[in-house]
């Protein structure tokens, strides 16, 4: 290869090089979203059954250890039933982005707050305990 042939492929390799950054941030804003749903639908199917002692120890500290080891129970085993079908329907539509289906998005965040799902929260229809919290840093 001349001279003449490797300074045109250097400048055609520069020239496709730096028109590359505009286009990787808006692939990497997908991927990181995609990412981020299949971390998500992974942890939330395979720990999901956190959600029992979670509602256990809220339920108990916001009322008292009986209503913790029963209603508690019966609201953590539901809790822990929906955040594992979430993780599954987190998994199939990790490639399409999507709104958020369970705040917190995992189990161990924010623990002492009342698990929502899809945005919904009912202040005092469920529970009482827990701030609530978006998970926004303004």
């Amino acid at each position: 290869m001349n001279n003449k042939h490797l300074f045109s492929l250097c400048v055609l390799a520069g020239v496709l090089l730096s028109a590359g950054p505009s286009y990787a941030e808006e692939q990497h804003t997908y991927l990181s979203g995609f990412t981020s749903k299949v971390n998500q639908g992974f942890f939330n199917t395979t720990t999901g059954w956190i959600e029992i002692p979670k509602n256990v120890v809220n339920i108990s500290h916001d009322q008292n250890i009986f209503v913790g080891f029963t209603w508690g129970l019966l609201r953590g085993t539901a809790h822990a039933v929906s955040r594992t079908v979430i993780g599954v329907a987190e998994l199939i539509t990790s490639p399409i982005p999507t709104d958020e289906y369970i705040s917190p998005p995992y189990v161990w965040d924010r623990f002492s707050e009342d698990t929502r799902y899809f945005g919904v929260h009912y202040p005092g229809f469920w529970t009482t305990y827990g701030p609530l919290d978006d998970g926004d840093d303004d």
